[in-house]
């Protein structure tokens, strides 16, 4: 398949990079510049080199050789990147005197150069950099300057090698698009024909090859990305594949018989699985959010491994696995911080003999949405809000007992159900109820209280990477605080989370 390839030098911004492209029906695919061996050399049709948090002058970057594919492939150089390659092809590379975060306007460009086709003078641009490019060798042009930045882009003459010091990615650089379209398009000269149906149609020919008749369990969870990842298993492999939907203990409210019922007519073979003692058990007083995360994603293994060798002949394992989860979890596609593990990623210990296929481990969740319309799965799993593997266990903060869940299975059905009640549920992104280790001071009728708080958080997202708190009506957040109070014994005060991400991620823990 032919490809964009994006190197990340982890840059905050790279997955938006991807995100950009792929909106252009163009595939790409981000990896780490230091962990890359150019296989398939032939399906790239241009570079893209991201930004970083680091600085070129400094050489922490290393075990990366540009010299090998410069000149060979277009190149576009992005912040860090374009200073990479002025850095290390005779051009000089200083620490900002006038240093530029934020909105910019481009005061020159060169209209007749192809990477600033359609992009108008003043137009606005994003920086975000503490080094400037003070000098390019002569056989460089400047392409494009702002007020404080001379060297705002270049081009090497009669070469396809590029760089600019703002970010296109971002929303704020108002033709970041257009510009990466003439990069991609008009000069690495790729066919925009990576559509949601080419995705299914090249996914189920590759897992056919890949999994051939061997048998596949795997663990559906009610929500949109295990669900698209059966039913496209489902075409390809057919009644090779078995589903195992497991009731770890911290479903919400309803929520195990409610999801096998969803699954009923969809042709998918699903077996329930009730598994709550197997949960709770070894996170009885264990309070870490990571430590959590960990025993469950250990305990989900056990349980994946006990009901394989009931079936017969699974050879493989799969997963919902997306590429947030990736990102999220372990720095696999480039050098970024760990921000929490995930209990999909990381491999399967040597005891369990399967093999993982994840299908869906390289889109974003908007994708894998597209990807289910395509497969004609119903809307209402579709637009089902995303739910944590971990369940509710990262939702109750300190330690986790059955009193504890309860409390917070009773509070959030409160919540979900008054967003659908009220047609707020399909206008957030994500919701959740957050059941907070303290307790509060309170009066009910003439008498004292001293009981639990419970957070609500609702989110607006097209993939997870980025989110902003949702603006729930003040009369609407009222009402369930008063429904709350009163029906759920033992809270006796509510609070709406208004923080966004970053800084804050959407999931407390």
């Amino acid at each position: 398949m032919k490809k964009i390839l994006i190197l990340d030098f982890g840059s905050q911004y790279t997955q938006l990079i991807a995100r950009k492209i792929r909106e252009l029906n163009i595939y790409c695919e981000i990896h780490p510049y230091n962990n890359f061996s150019f296989e398939n050399y032939d399906e790239i049709k241009g570079i893209i080199l991201s930004g970083s948090p680091f600085s070129v002058r400094d050489n922490k970057l290393k075990n990366f050789n540009l010299s090998e594919i410069m000149y060979k492939k277009p190149i576009l150089g992005i912040c860090y990147g374009a200073q990479y390659i002025a850095h290390n092809f005779g051009g000089e590379v200083l620490n900002s005197k006038t240093r530029e975060y934020g909105r910019a306007n481009l005061k020159f460009i060169n209209s007749k150069n192809i990477l600033f086709k359609g992009v108008s003078k003043n137009s606005q641009v994003w920086m975000s950099h503490g080094d400037t490019i003070t000098k390019i060798p002569n056989n460089y042009e400047i392409i494009a300057s702002t007020e404080n930045v001379k060297i705002a882009s270049f081009q090497i003459k009669n070469e396809k090698i590029y760089g600019i010091q703002f970010h296109p990615e971002v929303y704020h650089t108002t033709d970041g698009k257009k510009l990466l379209k003439n990069f991609v398009i008009d000069i690495c000269k790729i066919s925009d024909n990576w559509t949601p149906k080419s995705f299914v149609d090249e996914s189920v020919k590759n897992l056919k090859e890949k999994i051939k008749n061997e048998k596949v369990i795997l663990g559906l969870s009610g929500g949109v990305d295990s669900t698209v990842a059966g039913i496209l298993l489902q075409k390809a492999i057919g009644k090779n594949l078995t589903c195992l939907f497991i009731d770890n203990g911290m479903l919400r409210k309803n929520e195990f018989q409610e999801v096998l019922n969803s699954y009923e007519n969809m042709g998918l073979n699903v077996i329930g699985i009730k598994a709550e003692d197997d949960f709770l058990h070894p996170l009885k007083n264990v309070t870490d959010p990571e430590k959590k995360r960990k025993i469950i994603g250990k305990t989900f293994i056990k349980v994946f491994d006990k009901e394989a060798n009931k079936l017969k002949n699974i050879k493989f394992l799969a997963q919902g696995t997306i590429y947030p989860d990736i990102i999220e979890s372990i720095s696999v596609k480039g050098p970024s911080a760990t921000i929490k593990s995930h209990h999909n990623v990381g491999g399967l210990p040597d005891f369990m003999k399967l093999k993982i296929v994840e299908p869906l481990k390289l889109l974003f969740k908007d994708e894998v949405r597209k990807i289910g319309k395509i497969l004609k799965i119903k809307n209402k799993l579709l637009q089902r809000h995303p739910f944590p593997g971990t369940g509710l266990a990262i939702r109750i903060l300190g330690d986790i007992t059955k009193e504890k869940i309860k409390i917070l299975q009773e509070a959030d059905d409160i919540f979900i159900n008054g967003l659908k009640e009220n047609n707020l549920y399909d206008k957030v992104w994500q919701a959740a109820t957050i059941l907070l280790p303290v307790q509060s001071v309170g009066v009910m009728g003439d008498e004292r209280t001293y009981e639990k708080a419970i957070v609500l958080r609702t989110v607006s997202s097209t993939d997870g990477m980025t989110a902003d708190f949702s603006h729930l009506p003040y009369e609407f957040l009222a009402k369930i605080s008063n429904k709350i109070i009163n029906k759920v014994r033992g809270i006796n005060r509510v609070v709406y989370d208004i923080s966004s991400k970053p800084p804050a991620t959407i999931e407390w823990e």
